[in-house]
């Protein structure tokens, strides 16, 4: 709020008079405050208003004045901009000494107010539409507020005239229009026989005229319109008779059934009001059935044949007009089988195509897909195309069915492409060259299509390359099996619900993993391995190393061979998976190995099966016991030594003095045995012999020997 200058704020005039002469001093001192604070607190105009003063919504007439008022409040001064729909035409900042800027051609008929108001002077029809205003102040927010002008005439001489002039029952249309000198219609209604007629779907109101669809006999009597504007109104009268007859054929069937089986008797009736009467005749199959002038058609032991559309006609000789209805016998057949589902591509891959199929039957069987469409359907054979999505992946939709004797429905899945594991294949053809078809196929409804590239160019079909129809296969062809492994292709499968891709880098002829089955005689065996899915093999050698096979000769006696180096007995083609051996013998030992290959380039042997009763010795084997029985033969040597010694000694204490001795003799027999030892030094020599007992008698010789303890085996070993 402003403060005029030299008052206090919530001071009365009149106290304000009351105040003694210090006080007097301090009021231009107090509005200096005053006026200070409010410029140092912005807040004091914090949003910029404009308002309309009245309605907005502003009818005149045409050469009339007119003002869109408004008023406005945050800020003094705001600049103001009027707009003619999105077309400035004046522009100006109120208070301001430069006059407003108008338009143009607007200038003898706009002019801006000094509250920033628009007024227009002699206004005419061509100012009718909308307008608004926009109020800018420099640090605010901008303000608009919005009008619409209509402008009007009064209206005058008011005429209403019908076509066609004849008109009959069941005419396209019948329209009544009206014309007048001058105005300009806010509004225009229409009557029937004093009833205010409602737009319907026969009765359609257009900008200067009533149509009726269809005029029959209701139609007939007086109508009037009424025109009005704010300013003034137009009213104008004319009567209407529409000829009728014949009216809708009714068709009727007697017995009435929902249907008929063969051998049934029936009467098909048909009656139609008119002036005059209508004649009836009754039409199947495009040909008039001349039995049934008077419009009843008898039908005895009726077939299925007869079962159908039956069309009546009527015609009203005076009116010139006929008019046909027509009714299903209904002599039922149900379809065959069962409803049968599918969903395909559309569009380039942008589309879902859902397809619905129940042939046969009498009726055709009408299709629908309930949960795609409410208003879509058809007869036995039914496509529905909607616009790809997530929504549809993996959702499942009913086609719904609907005979007369029995409703059936068939479920169809949709869903965008899953992963999957490229399948190689190779070949050699009648050329000589290598062949790798590369197959992309992805779990797909509908079934994905394939494109394909090398690196990052686009595979197309040529001579070294070719595409198959379904594009799921690409076939390489090329005599080197080096070109295949310098190459990285890449399978990309597309439907409209997404995509999968998958690298494809060839390997050269290689076996994963292979296993040897015999048999419960040990007679055959079954070779079988696997291959990388990416390796290029056009064949294998089934390779053994052992005895040979057993063969009937002529004589039908067996014969045996034997072989140290593996050989190739057998030959597959790059399908094959698995071998079968005959012939073997169960007590021999055989190996067998499969060397994959690419025309004639071999690749890393597979493992090494062994099949037969042992092993026998391997060659470290062989060297050990070479080594060891040098060894072995200078132990048994050592042990003979050691056997020898110990019988030797045994023989020594048998031969000893049984008799007693002088001591000078025991001490002779003591020191013999203790160098007794080292008579092996000598070579194993025997002693002297006892003399002694040669000499005695028997029964000295019976008397017991001085014990002889011969020297530790320990001992002798250690002195050897």
């Amino acid at each position: 709020m402003t403060v005029p200058w030299g008052r206090v704020p919530g001071v009365s005039a009149s106290h304000s008079a009351e105040m003694t002469w210090p006080e007097e001093l301090g009021r231009p001192r107090a509005g200096f405050l005053v006026i200070l604070l409010s410029f140092s607190f912005p807040g004091a105009y914090c949003e910029l208003v404009v308002s309309p003063v009245g309605p907005t919504w502003v009818n005149a007439i045409a050469g009339s004045s007119v003002t869109l008022a408004v008023s406005f409040s945050g800020a003094p001064d705001p600049a103001v901009t009027w707009f003619m729909g999105d077309l400035p035409v004046v522009t100006w900042t109120i208070n301001s000494d430069t006059p407003p800027d108008v338009a143009q051609r607007h200038r003898g008929v706009l002019r801006m107010e000094r509250d920033g108001s628009l007024t227009f002077v002699n206004v005419s029809l061509g100012y009718t539409g909308g307008y608004s205003t926009e109020m800018t102040k420099s640090g605010l927010n901008k303000a608009a507020a919005n009008f619409t002008l209509e402008v009007f005439e009064n209206i005058q001489s008011v005429e209403l005239s019908v076509q066609p002039d004849f008109v009959k029952e069941g005419t396209e249309r019948l329209t009544l229009q009206y014309s007048m000198l001058r105005g300009v219609v806010e509004k225009q209604m229409w009557f029937l026989n004093g009833g205010e007629i409602k737009p319907s779907s026969r009765y359609s109101v257009e900008q200067r005229s009533l149509v009726i669809l269809s005029p029959n006999r209701s139609d007939t009597g007086r109508y009037a319109v009424l025109l009005t504007n704010p300013f003034s109104s137009g009213t104008a009268h004319v009567n209407v008779t529409v000829l009728y007859g014949p009216d809708e054929p009714v068709l009727e069937a007697r017995p009435a059934q929902p249907f008929y089986v063969p051998g049934d008797s029936l009467s098909l009736f048909c009656q139609a009001e008119g002036f005059p009467q209508p004649t009836a005749e009754w039409a199947f199959g495009g040909q008039t059935l001349s039995d049934s002038r008077k419009g009843v058609l008898n039908r005895t032991n009726v077939q299925t044949s007869q079962g159908g559309v039956y069309t009546c006609t009527v015609f009203n000789e005076q009116t010139t007009e006929r008019r046909q209805k027509s009714m299903i016998l209904n002599v039922y057949e149900k379809p065959a089988g069962n409803p049968m589902c599918s969903v395909r591509s559309a569009n380039v891959n942008a589309d879902l195509q859902y397809h619905c199929r129940w042939s046969g039957g009498t009726p055709q069987a009408q299709l629908s897909f309930p949960a795609l469409s409410d208003t879509s359907s058809g007869a036995g054979n039914f496509s529905l195309t909607v616009t790809a999505s997530d929504y549809f992946n993996g959702k499942t939709v009913t086609c719904v069915a609907v005979h007369p004797v029995e409703e059936n429905k068939c479920n169809v899945t949709a869903s965008g492409p899953v992963e999957f594991l490229p399948a190689v294949r190779t070949t050699v053809d009648s050329e000589g060259k290598i062949v790798v078809a590369i197959h992309c196929v992805s779990e797909a409804s509908p079934k994905a299509v394939v494109s394909w590239s090398k690196g990052s160019e686009a595979v197309a079909s040529g001579t070294t390359y070719q595409i198959g129809s379904d594009t799921a296969q690409l076939k390489i062809r090329d005599y080197n099996v080096s070109y295949f492994l310098l190459q990285n292709y890449t399978c990309t499968c597309r439907n409209p619900l997404g995509s999968q891709r998958r690298e494809i880098q060839l390997g050269g002829p290689s076996i994963s993993d292979s296993s040897l089955f015999p048999n419960q005689d040990g007679t055959i065996i079954t070779l079988t391995w696997e291959v990388p899915p990416t390796s290029v093999v056009t064949g294998f050698d089934i390779q053994m190393k052992g005895p040979e096979l057993l063969s009937e000769n002529r004589n039908g006696s067996q014969t045996r061979g034997t072989s140290n180096t593996y050989r190739t007995i057998q030959q597959k083609p790059g399908s094959a998976r698995s071998a079968d051996i005959f012939a073997l013998n169960p007590s021999l030992t055989y190996r067998f190995r499969v060397i994959p290959k690419a025309r004639m380039t071999e690749g890393e042997p597979s493992e090494v099966h062994r099949i037969g009763p042992g092993e026998g010795l391997s060659g470290p084997a062989i060297a050990g016991i070479a080594a060891g029985i040098p060894c072995s033969l200078l132990f048994l040597l050592l042990l003979g030594g050691i056997i020898y010694l110990c019988v030797y000694c045994n023989k020594n204490k048998s031969r000893q003095t049984r008799y007693p001795v002088s001591r000078a003799v025991e001490k002779a027999i003591t020191t013999q045995s203790d160098t007794a030892p080292h008579n092996l030094l000598t070579g194993g020599l025997k002693s002297q012999p006892d003399y002694n007992r040669f000499q005695q008698t028997p029964s000295e010789r019976s008397v017991a020997l001085p014990t002889f303890v011969a020297p530790p085996p320990v001992r002798v070993a250690t002195t050897v």
